[in-house]
């Protein structure tokens, strides 16, 4: 018959565990949240380059639209088309990446049925990180579609601001990352991918075509134009429009500023909330 003796954990062991403890109940902070965030992006945009067809829709899309609206509406709305691109490439260039950005819920939602958010869920990191992270690779769709869209412009014949278009660039990637929280939140709320591509359209196409980005106000009924005036399509639209075409940073910029703050600090959080509850 032989004893086994029991030896008790030492004092650095049982401290090295409380220390162990203590850290994973501290908050995470904000920079650690950015690290995070921008960590779980590097893995999206290595699935997006190993999925070459996730970028047909920019690639493709900016080509397509430019030529059929320019060709099309060109000589019935501005007399001929090369007077027709000033007005159609910005407003191609909104439609094109604020439709784009409805991908992102679409994608959230498969990778959510397939059971990848809930893995990150388990990781010690931010709430927002992966949702965060998710969007941020997106930019990086948004910014082939800005480049191919002013690139077949300029090859069609239209010369904007050098600085406007830098300007314009930037205002827009801001812009539609902010867009893309709503359809976060849609991806969160709604069960299939199919219902989230559809519902977002629904909203988007509406928004981009009553607007000041394929014809000018003044044609479109009293009734219309209202919304139209007020349509945040339109502001951003004419803050391209006037930063390419003449190099000027109007009041519409900071409107579009102020539309995207506000579009990200409501639908951030609502979006978080309901990826956290649908994750349990």
């Amino acid at each position: 018959m032989t004893t086994t003796t029991l030896t008790p954990p030492s004092p650095r062991t049982a401290i090295s565990i409380e220390q162990v403890r203590t850290q994973a109940k501290r908050s995470i902070g904000f920079g650690e949240t950015v690290s995070q965030s921008f960590s779980l992006a590097r893995r999206s945009i290595i699935k997006m380059l190993r999925n070459p067809e996730q970028f047909f829709d920019v690639v493709l899309q900016p080509i397509i639209f430019t030529l059929m609206f320019t060709y099309i509406f060109g000589g019935a709305i501005s007399g001929d088309t090369k007077s027709y691109l000033p007005v159609i490439i910005p407003g191609i260039l909104v439609q094109t990446v604020i439709v784009t950005s409805i991908v992102t819920g679409t994608q959230l939602r498969e990778d959510m049925n397939k059971g990848v958010f809930d893995r990150f869920r388990s990781l010690p990191i931010a709430r927002i990180s992966p949702l965060a992270g998710a969007l941020l690779a997106d930019v990086v769709r948004y910014l082939i579609a800005t480049v191919i869209t002013f690139a077949v412009g300029i090859a069609m014949g239209w010369r904007p601001d050098a600085l406007g278009v830098l300007g314009s660039t930037l205002l827009v990637l801001v812009c539609s990352f902010a867009v893309s929280w709503i359809f976060a939140l849609m991806g969160c709320l709604v069960k299939k991918a199919s219902a989230v591509q559809g519902v977002s359209m629904l909203i988007m196409f509406p928004l981009t075509f009553m607007s000041n980005a394929f014809v000018p106000v003044e044609t479109m009924p009293g009734w219309l134009q209202g919304f139209v005036n007020v349509n945040p399509v339109s502001h951003l639209v004419t803050a391209v429009r006037e930063m390419c075409n003449d190099g000027h940073v109007g009041s519409h910029v900071l409107w579009s500023l102020i539309g995207a703050a506000v579009i990200t600090a409501v639908f951030a959080p609502l979006a978080v909330r309901a990826y956290i509850r649908n994750a349990r």
